[in-house]
């Protein structure tokens, strides 16, 4: 069989690898669809960037910012 899914009464009811149905949010730094991991399962709500290369440049622009007036 070509299909990766199971047959039940003549349909497809989907497979076990869908892909679609994940959830995904925006890099903080670039704004980029991030989907979600496996690797991720257990921090999703904490995953804020899609690379090391984005969270580097989110501190670094943090650091260049000067800082507010003190009132």
């Amino acid at each position: 069989m070509g299909y990766a899914g199971t047959v039940q009464s003549g349909a497809v009811t989907g497979f076990k690898g869908n892909k679609q149905n994940l959830p995904s949010k925006p890099c903080k730094a670039c704004g980029r669809e991030m989907t979600w991991r496996k690797a991720w399962a257990r921090s999703w709500d904490q995953v804020l960037y899609c690379s090391d290369k984005c969270r580097g440049s989110d501190k670094s622009a943090r650091r260049k910012s000067p800082a507010p007036p003190a009132t």
